[in-house]
């Protein structure tokens, strides 16, 4: 932080060169910036992009499995009968407090 503090302290034609300089290179520094940043930025967005279309796929189908889960037990409980399952959870409760 030397080079501020002594450099550019209090002397009004180093900043009028900086403030000349930086408004004469803009013009080209911009565009060669805006050519290197914008293939970053595309590939950026288009990693999240396909990230988040993973992510999608990925949720469907823990969710169709999720739903074959609930199925099979809807199924299991239909050919027992919900009573029977009913009643065992009472007993085995039942069986706890004793």
């Amino acid at each position: 932080m030397g080079f501020f503090d002594n450099g550019l302290k209090g002397n009004i034609v180093t900043g009028l060169a900086i403030g000349i300089g930086s408004s004469i290179l803009a013009p080209v520094v911009i565009p060669v910036l805006a050519s290197v940043v914008k293939p970053m930025a595309k590939a950026a967005i288009k990693g999240g992009v396909l990230v988040y279309q993973k992510g999608r796929e990925m949720a469907a189908e823990a969710q169709e499995v999720v739903e074959d889960l609930v199925a099979e037990v809807k199924a299991e409980l239909d050919e027992t009968g919900a009573g029977a399952a009913a009643g065992s959870i009472a007993a085995v409760a039942a069986e706890k407090k004793e």
